[in-house]
């Protein structure tokens, strides 16, 4: 899906502006906590809080993306993770497309507040 190719960059933007703001701390200290924030696993856990926040058409985006043909899936997680962290990926794209940057820094706000 096109608005997750996007969202993916977004995503992981926001993951690491917000590491940085955690203090000062080595590069391969800071890929690391980044990956395991980015991974499938860990957006598919943000996918299921957030999903009681969302407008309605936040939602549809969202079960958009879930729904969306996917062809392979990575070994790391589940079809069902990899289908849910697509569907958080391509919120957070189509919310950046429609300049809607106040309401992707409240949603990542909720998400990285869950996962420290």
């Amino acid at each position: 899906m096109t608005l997750a190719f996007i969202g993916d960059g977004v995503y992981e933007l926001l993951v690491r502006e917000r590491l940085l703001g955690s203090g000062s701390m080595p590069a391969n200290k800071l890929h690391a906590l980044s990956v395991r924030r980015v991974c499938a696993s860990a957006q598919a856990k943000a996918y299921t809080g957030l999903e009681e926040v969302l407008t309605g058409e936040e939602a549809d985006i969202l079960r958009r993306g879930r729904n969306a043909n996917t062809t392979k899936v990575p070994k790391s997680c589940t079809p069902d993770e990899y289908r849910k962290a697509t569907a958080l990926e391509a919120l957070f794209g189509y919310l950046y497309l429609c300049g809607r940057v106040e309401r992707i820094t409240e949603l990542y706000g909720m998400i990285s507040d869950q996962a420290d």
